[in-house]
């Protein structure tokens, strides 16, 4: 039976961090960002969408190096790209974080770190490619992560959504994290449907991580927004599909 969907006691879900604040924890931790060009940083100011993800990676005797690409989308359809360039300078040290916004900035900045000879800038070793190399952790924050977990899944309304089996796990979690997926809208983005897909990320006890998705969508026979969660993102992103088919 599915769980009504919350009315006089509606509580909203928690945003996820929006591109302004994941700009400004970028710069935060870069220790070159003041020489980001200030128009970078004005057309920034104008972003709706921000999408991270791990370029390449080098680990070896203690010393790690990983790049990143952080790009925003703009309200006028153009998107922004910067490169963050992470390494400890010794082993064992605290990582430092570095900024740029070209691909050359941040190669050169990459040779200062003497990567070994048999490596050029963005290739890995022979046993590390990036289809092996895990996504970038999660920055969990522990804020009542199980009566989150509660919130989310009272307000979901699907009826295969996670049961109690999973609603007792989650209720030992210790942090969360909640991030915006984004990437191929299909069919619900062609109707203009109100579609978004969220991850609730969960650390429990003894340092597992699960993950819920959440989908809010306005595919409904009155147009009213609806929240669904699911376990693993192609099944929300599939159900979204079969709900937009039928809107269609």
């Amino acid at each position: 039976m599915s769980v009504p969907y919350e009315t006089a006691a509606y509580e909203p879900a928690e945003s996820p961090e929006s591109p302004e604040e994941h700009l400004a924890r970028l710069l935060g931790r870069a220790l070159n960002s003041f020489e980001l060009p200030d128009e970078v940083i004005r057309r920034l100011d104008c972003a709706l969408a921000q999408d991270s993800s791990l370029h390449s990676a080098y680990h070896s005797a203690g010393l790690h190096r990983e790049t990143y690409r952080h790009t925003w989308l703009l309200a006028d359809g153009s998107a922004v790209t910067l490169w963050e360039l992470v390494h400890n300078p010794t082993p064992g040290s605290a990582p430092e974080h570095e900024v740029y916004v070209d691909e050359e900035e941040l190669q050169a900045a990459t040779a200062r770190l003497g990567v070994p000879p048999d490596t050029s800038d963005f290739e890995l070793p022979a046993l590390m490619r990036l289809w092996a190399i895990p996504e970038p952790r999660h920055v969990f924050a522990s804020d009542d992560s199980a009566d989150h977990a509660r919130r989310l899944l009272r307000r979901a309304e699907n009826s295969d959504r996670p049961g109690a089996e999973t609603a007792a796990l989650l209720a030992t979690s210790t942090a969360h994290e909640i991030t915006q997926a984004f990437g191929r809208p299909g069919r619900a983005g062609r109707l203009g449907l109100s579609y978004a897909l969220y991850e609730h990320a969960f650390l429990l006890p003894d340092g597992a991580e699960i993950s819920l998705w959440e989908v809010e969508h306005t595919a409904t026979p009155d147009g009213r927004h609806m929240c669904e969660v699911y376990m693993s993102e192609d099944a929300a992103r599939d159900a979204m599909e079969r709900r937009a088919a039928r809107q269609g």
